[in-house]
């Protein structure tokens, strides 16, 4: 199968400045596992292309990151994830007060199968004082906010990056089939 052949799927990584996102992206520019230095990502090189194969056919995933909030609402995303750091518990405010109502008001006005991931990063800074933000609580918000998903992971350690990056790709996926990415009843862990 030539290039000509795979399904695009937009994905767009909302949530604070500093979050984690574009070290996220920068992890799947090399190999997952590595733990060598992270490649800086450009937001002119935006989206970010990965091409992989599910399913027995090709798919190209086309990730948009949030570094030029004046374009990213034009974008018609089939899968959003809304990052945070889970050391700033304002990043996770932000997502349920500022983001989530971005996605709504932006993407799901004419269309409501955009499936949704929150995603917690920086999971290698977490340790035990006020504010960090455990699984339990970020999966708690993730279902009260009515994601499909919820994962964590450290880019920088690379703790879960794997596992993280092919949830991502079978939701992204599935956005491109008949029954679509949307999870039926509720919220999925990681």
């Amino acid at each position: 199968m030539d290039e000509s052949d795979s399904l695009t799927v937009c994905i767009l990584l909302l949530g604070d400045p500093g979050c984690g996102k574009s070290t996220r992206l920068s992890r799947g520019q090399t190999s997952l596992e590595s733990a060598g230095p992270l490649p800086i990502l450009h937001d002119l090189d935006q989206p970010f292309i990965f091409n992989i194969s599910m399913y027995n056919r090709p798919y190209r995933f086309e990730f948009f990151d949030t570094a030029s909030p004046e374009n990213y609402t034009l974008l018609r995303p089939d899968f959003v994830i809304l990052c945070y750091d889970i050391t700033d518990r304002r990043s996770l405010i932000n997502i349920q007060q500022v983001w989530r109502k971005d996605i709504t008001r932006h993407y799901m006005i004419d269309r409501e199968d955009v499936p949704v991931m929150l995603l917690g990063l920086k999971r290698d800074a977490r340790v035990e004082e006020p504010g960090v933000i455990y699984p339990q609580e970020g999966y708690r918000i993730a279902q009260e906010m009515r994601c499909d998903r919820y994962a964590e992971c450290s880019a920088v350690t690379g703790e879960l990056i794997s596992e993280v990056f092919e949830d991502i790709a079978r939701t992204a996926a599935k956005t491109k089939t008949e029954a679509g990415g949307l999870t039926q009843g509720g919220c999925t862990l990681m």
